[in-house]
């Protein structure tokens, strides 16, 4: 829950003195920078976070794809495909490059927690430095090899030691303030002042490094739906806030009086106790990565549901928590990623370089998102909400302005992830739209295909024939190509339609619709949380309770199997219809998405142009 914040302490403070930007560590230096973090981690994180982006919670989840998701309308609806409709593209855009920008934080904090963690090593014996890199690979690669037998297991085998830890750093840090008293001054805001006065643009630089403190933030707010909102606030105003000052206090304390110590972290241990503090730091730089790793499970399925990636495989991993599952497909290119940015960048300092530009959009992201939640939501007056969002709005343009200066030290990495994410999610959904659009132009009306049945009268064959369908008005192009080609229909025919709702979950009273249509044929409307997946048999069942009687060993699933052809029609630019026909043909295929019997599937095929 705490990653990112709680494994800043191995990196942050070094980055400032002994970084790419490095400034001397001298005692007012010192002072300025520790009065930066400590007003960094209490505006940014106890205040904006904890405090007030909590509150923007979707039924008791998080994430920015949560908070999109609670914008109303324009026309007081709410929802993705509300804006859509109404006018508020721009809106489900930031929604949508923020997600994206999250998929390079998820490459890049596990490769600098582990790293950091391993170059602890350093300190013990230099020796050691050609073996950090291949080490660090390794427990990457085992990390990510053990994610398919479950997040819980993973967090229940290490989960314990997060309290060892923060522990274990606060007395590190009591240590050294008990040495340098002195550093306690640094809660004295005059001497963050005192720091930019003294160093001027070059001390606007370090507010790159002093950001990393903080870069944790998006995460404590996506991993809400796990453990709750005041659980989050007791642990970081109880525990995690109270350790990482003591410890930074700590570390500044030590280079009060040694401005040469170039690992401040680890040379606030006594050398008897180097090697099980790295030990215990790289635990926790694997718990950090684990919750990254498992918050892009999350953030994948949350897309796929809302409409913004193909079908993946995704595996629950816990009999009692729906939040725990694997992405197969997420975790291996994660995998890739992480390890070549290890290999590429070779050092925490040079991947610090890369560190906290995808972060900082991401959080400027959610104050604009906020505001139009807290303004039409939850009704601040505009006033207020101006002056509370123009605070946090100031503190993360400055560190974007900051870590900006690092993109071509190794920022780019997560900008074009970033970029590449957010280009398939939108090629993604404008497809899928423009698919809906050539099926729905050419579909012949519900109560047309009703008045043919009428008329015709076909031969009614045992069973129940069950077509999905994607569109929620019209025929499904399976249906009226089985009556046409078949000349037949079964005793009772249910169009289904199955629809992801602007909420996390959604109740089993509200579940399902079902709609008589006269014939022995029904509309039946299913509808799933985006943080749920959806089971097709069991929602049947469910359906019986209104009316609907059928016998799921006596049904058919029919399902309408799309060929997108490349035109040359007005919609996408030729190249993304091409990436948008290669990501079609690798989705996970509908059987296995909606859980449905493959020996009790039937798949019609329909070419549409795009």
């Amino acid at each position: 829950m705490y990653g990112d914040i709680g494994t800043s302490p191995l990196y942050a403070l070094r980055e400032c003195f002994f970084g790419s930007h490095p400034i001397p560590p001298t005692h007012q230096n010192v002072l300025g920078v520790l009065s930066l973090i400590i007003y960094a981690l209490v505006l940014v994180i106890s205040v904006k976070y904890v405090a007030l982006v909590l509150r923007a919670d979707n039924q008791g989840e998080g994430g920015i794809l949560a908070l999109t998701a609670l914008v109303p309308g324009r026309k007081g609806e709410r929802g993705v495909t509300a804006r859509l409709a109404v006018g508020r593209p721009m809106l489900i855009a930031l929604g949508i490059f923020g997600t994206a920008l999250l998929y390079g934080d998820g490459m890049i904090t596990p490769a600098i927690s582990v790293l950091s963690a391993v170059e602890g090593m350093e300190v013990v014996t230099p020796l050691f430095r050609p073996y950090v890199v291949p080490l660090t690979v390794s427990i990457l690669v085992g990390l990510f090899v053990i994610q398919k037998h479950g997040t819980h297991r993973v967090g229940g085998f290490f989960g314990p030691i997060v309290i060892v830890w923060f522990v274990t750093i606060a007395v590190l840090g009591i240590a050294w303030i008990v040495r340098e008293p002195v550093v306690l001054s640094a809660f004295d805001p005059r001497h963050a002042i005192a720091f930019f006065e003294s160093n001027g643009a070059t001390g606007f630089v370090v507010l790159g490094a002093v950001f990393l403190v903080v870069t944790g933030g998006e995460a404590l707010y996506a991993d809400m739906g796990h453990f709750g909102r005041q659980p989050i606030r007791l642990a970081w105003f109880g525990l995690v806030l109270p350790s990482l000052l003591l410890n930074y206090l700590g570390q500044g304390a030590l280079l009060l009086r040694d401005e040469k110590a170039a690992n401040p972290f680890f040379q606030l241990a006594p050398s008897w106790a180097l090697v099980p503090l790295v030990g215990i730091a790289t635990i926790a730089a694997i718990i950090a990565s684990q919750a990254l790793i498992s918050g892009s499970f999350s953030i994948t399925r949350q897309a796929m549901q809302l409409g913004l990636a193909p079908r993946l495989d995704i595996e629950q991993t816990s009999a009692h928590e729906i939040g725990q599952i694997y992405v197969p497909q997420v975790n291996w290119a994660l995998m890739i990623a992480t390890v070549l940015i290890v290999i590429g960048f070779g050092s925490s300092s040079g991947l610090a370089s890369a560190y906290g530009i995808a972060v900082t959009l991401t959080m400027v992201i959610t104050v604009m998102l906020l505001y139009v939640v807290m303004t039409e939501r939850w009704r601040w007056p505009k006033p207020a909400a101006v002056v509370v969002m123009s605070l946090f709005l100031v503190i993360d343009l400055a560190f974007f302005g900051a870590n900006a200066l690092k993109v071509f030290q190794g920022g780019w990495v997560t900008l074009a992830v970033a970029l590449t994410a957010f280009i398939l999610m939108t090629t993604w959904r404008t497809g899928r739209r423009l698919v809906a659009e050539r099926l729905t132009a050419r579909a012949i009306s519900l109560d047309e295909f009703l008045a043919t049945v009428e008329a015709v009268r076909p031969k009614r064959v045992p069973g129940t024939a069950v077509f999905m369908t994607a569109q929620p008005t019209g025929t499904p192009p399976a249906l009226v190509h089985n009556l046409r080609y078949n000349k037949v229909l079964h005793e009772r025919v249910v169009i289904l339609t199955v629809a992801t709702a602007q909420v996390p979950h959604v109740s089993l009273v509200d579940r399902v619709h079902v709609q008589p249509l006269g014939h022995d044929m029904f509309n039946a409307r299913v509808q799933y949380g985006f943080m749920e997946d959806p089971n097709v048999p069991e929602a049947l069942i469910q359906a019986q309770q209104q009316g609907l009687h059928l016998d799921l060993d006596d049904t058919t699933y029919f399902l309408g199997r799309e060929t997108i052809i490349v035109t040359a029609r007005r919609g996408m630019a030729e190249w993304r219809e091409k990436l948008f026909v290669v990501m079609s043909r690798n989705a996970v295929r509908a059987t296995a998405f909606f859980r449905l019997p493959p020996e009790r599937v039937v798949e019609l095929g329909v070419q549409v142009e795009v």
